[in-house]
């Protein structure tokens, strides 16, 4: 067989084999094509689903290490001392107790009375009397007013007291002194305890044995006491 002849034979028999491989190829990229076409028409984007719960809360992470101890500051300015007190706020607390006209002619005894109402123990107790006072007598006698708290008189520290002292009348008219003046009875009284507290004036003799006069309290004027509370 000639060269012309082997040349012929291997063309036919090649030809097939690339025409069949190439037929391979094409139907192969229009599988792909076809595939892509059907997928694009399918993944269109649909509307967001709905959102999820938040989950549960998370345990506790391991504790981190010790961090690095800071330094000292720079020593500050020495303050002032100031001692705080932990007490109420100190309310106002005070009666008046009044009378038009006492005209109480008594030499001894008890002439007017107050109730008051004391808040605390630790307080002192401002009294004041204020009235006409008048006491009469041919020679020399002495009167004493004077305040008691509940019965007794004020020993925190000492008696609130007053005195009216007369020398003696006037022989020559053959008749007494008589003369009344507004006067006041004032002190501050210590260690009574909180409560109803009956504070009264009295009129009475005075020490050292003077003689009683002719007392009289109150007359034709008003007559008032003052009670206050007060902090110490």
């Amino acid at each position: 067989m000639g060269s012309l002849a082997r040349v012929l034979l291997f063309t036919w028999l090649i030809l097939p084999l690339l025409g069949a491989e190439s037929g391979k190829k094409r139907t192969a990229r229009q599988r792909d094509e076809e595939f892509m076409e059907r997928h694009n028409d399918i993944c269109i984007r649909g509307s967001p689903g709905v959102p999820g719960r938040e989950g549960n809360p998370g345990t506790n992470g391991i504790p981190g290490t010790p961090g690095i101890p800071g330094r000292d500051g720079t020593k500050g300015e020495k303050g002032e001392c100031m001692q705080e007190r932990l007490e109420e706020p100190w309310r106002i607390n005070y009666k008046q107790c009044a009378w038009k006209a006492l005209n109480y002619g008594i030499d001894l005894g008890k002439i007017a009375e107050c109730t008051f109402t004391k808040m605390r123990t630790d307080s002192a107790l401002r009294v004041l009397f204020i009235g006409s006072l008048r006491l009469k007598c041919k020679s020399a006698c002495c009167q004493r007013w004077y305040f008691t708290f509940n019965g007794a008189e004020c020993n925190g520290p000492l008696p609130i007291e007053a005195i009216v002292y007369l020398d003696q009348g006037s022989p020559e008219f053959n008749s007494t002194i008589n003369i009344h003046r507004t006067s006041s009875v004032e002190g501050l009284c210590e260690g009574i305890n909180a409560g109803l507290v009956d504070i009264s004036i009295w009129v009475g003799l005075c020490s050292n044995g003077y003689a009683q006069g002719d007392a009289s309290t109150g007359w034709n004027s008003v007559s008032r006491m003052i009670i206050e509370e007060m902090p110490k």
